[in-house]
């Protein structure tokens, strides 16, 4: 099968690559002449322009965007007069539910049919495959099934879960068609909340395993700091890359996100080159809006959002005024910090 595909990022150009394996023929564009040559190299169809790259597909084209959420809107707009009724456009980066809604209207009234498809499987898709929720149409869908067949992982060697076999789905090979417009961004937002959960659980877990020795410390006795009661029960200088490796064997918590970490923590326990600023895209933001319209209460998921703004020093305003309240009605003066 044909494929478009405008944006060859991290994920863009290795879906690419993974869709070129699998004996499809793919078009690709973006603004990085460089990223079109590596992959025109690789037998894809480069273009220099949209309109270029909308001369080169066959109809109906059916062309997949994995730009950034922010330009999604524009890049369509660049699009449209180079299309035909019957054409179809697949965003599948992070875009709002809400904004798919309104596109797949405002595209309708134009016969451009439309599909949002959340996608996650990051830089390693390209051998694992790629896991896909789907919003839109069933008959589109249907007809771009060879496409997401290909860069879905598989049922590879998962066990089956017990009962599927009674199940009509395409779920157990990675990808799904989770409803009209909307719905994909809706399941991808809520599986990217979850994820900030997660991360968040490893990494206040692996923080106190490192600060298990804090008993050998001797830190200043004053009144600004609560005393350590038992230095004993903490003396353990614990190895965490040890620890994230047992626990990917057999463990209840082991994941991918587990692995991760334990490669993260094997290449520098101290994680040096990181100064733990983390971002956050927005699906986090709109989990819980969600949740909030829906009356589901979502304090994990808030909690982890929130700890990422803090870690930008988004906090440092409010923290300051704790600080001068402390030193307004006891005279306390803040300690500098010790790590």
């Amino acid at each position: 099968m044909q494929l478009g595909m405008v944006g060859l990022g991290r994920m863009g150009a290795n879906m690419v690559r993974r869709l070129l394996r699998g004996g499809h023929q793919c078009v690709v564009f973006d603004m990085s002449s460089k990223a079109v040559n590596e992959l025109v190299e690789e037998k894809a169809q480069g273009s220099s322009s949209l309109r270029e790259f909308a001369t080169k597909l066959s109809k109906p084209r059916a062309i997949w965007l994995m730009v950034p959420a922010a330009v999604v809107d524009k890049t369509i707009a660049d699009l449209l007069p180079n299309l035909d009724a019957g054409d179809i456009l697949i965003d599948g980066g992070n875009s709002y539910y809400l904004d798919d809604i309104q596109r797949a209207k405002e595209l309708a009234a134009k016969k451009i049919r439309y599909l949002d498809v959340g996608t996650s499987g990051g830089v390693w898709g390209l051998e694992r495959g790629y896991c896909m929720m789907i919003g839109g149409e069933k008959e589109v869908v249907k007809h771009l099934d060879p496409v997401f067949s290909t860069l879905a992982p598989g049922r590879g060697d998962i066990p089956r879960t017990p009962g599927r076999e009674k199940l009509d789905s395409t779920a157990e090979q990675g990808y799904l068609h989770c409803g009209p417009n909307g719905a994909g961004h809706f399941v991808k937002m809520v599986h990217n909340g979850i994820e900030y959960g997660l991360m968040a659980a490893y990494a206040e877990g692996f923080g106190v395993l490192r600060a298990a020795n804090v008993g050998k410390q001797r830190d200043a006795v004053d009144a600004e700091t609560t005393p350590l009661r038992d230095p004993d029960d903490y003396q353990y200088d614990l190895d965490l890359r040890d620890i994230a490796e047992v626990w990917r064997r057999g463990s209840v918590v082991a994941s991918w996100l587990l692995d991760l970490a334990a490669a993260g923590l094997a290449k520098d326990p101290a994680l040096s080159d990181f100064a733990g600023r983390v971002s956050d895209s927005g699906e986090g933001r709109w989990t819980i809006k969600a949740a909030i319209d829906e009356a589901v209460p979502v304090p994990v998921l808030s909690a982890a959002l929130y700890q990422r703004f803090s870690s930008r020093g988004e906090a440092d305003y409010q923290d300051k005024l704790l600080s001068a309240m402390r030193f307004g009605f006891g005279g306390h003066l803040e300690k500098s910090a010790s790590k």
